[in-house]
């Protein structure tokens, strides 16, 4: 049991240390769902190498670990989630700071370019809020009131993740 707890700890270690690189700036970030889904494949690959393979207890075969073992065994929210809630966090400091700091009032200069506008890091806000069923709030008025905000940010990291 023991030595079962010192692997579980150096994994968790080894992980933390891989999810610190990988978020690195992760506040700033305005991610769609394509590149959500890749950052959780990664962090499920990480995962099954860690922990390595198992033997089938019916055949006797080694394979792979399913998604829902890895998840039974490092019982951590996947990386969607900590993105959002960092993200959510960082809104808030965002609010506070104020107007005479600009950081929210830039606007892009020159023409955009054709097709789909991408989506902004304001719209991911408010997405989140939408989900939470803040939506149609000011979000900027919201994070003025910093125990409101942290409980608004705890669910959405609370929240399911496709």
């Amino acid at each position: 049991m023991e030595k079962i707890n010192a692997v579980m700890n150096y994994c968790k270690q080894l992980l933390t240390t891989i999810l610190a690189v990988v978020l690195y700036g992760c506040e700033t970030w305005s991610l769609i769902l394509g590149e959500e889904r890749k950052l959780r494949m990664f962090q499920n690959m990480v995962l099954r190498k860690i922990f390595g393979r198992r033997r089938d207890e019916v055949t006797g075969e080694w394979r792979r670990l399913h998604n829902e073992e890895l998840n039974d065994l490092y019982c951590s929210p996947n990386i969607a989630r900590v993105i959002k809630s960092r993200r959510m966090r960082w809104a808030g400091h965002v609010a506070r700071m104020g107007e005479e700091r600009g950081v929210l009032m830039g606007k892009p200069e020159g023409r955009r370019p054709l097709g789909r506008p991408r989506s902004r890091w304001v719209g991911n806000i408010r997405m989140y809020l939408q989900e939470v069923g803040c939506g149609y709030m000011d979000w900027i008025g919201l994070a003025q009131d910093r125990d409101r905000w942290r409980t608004l940010v705890s669910v959405v990291m609370n929240l399911r993740v496709p």
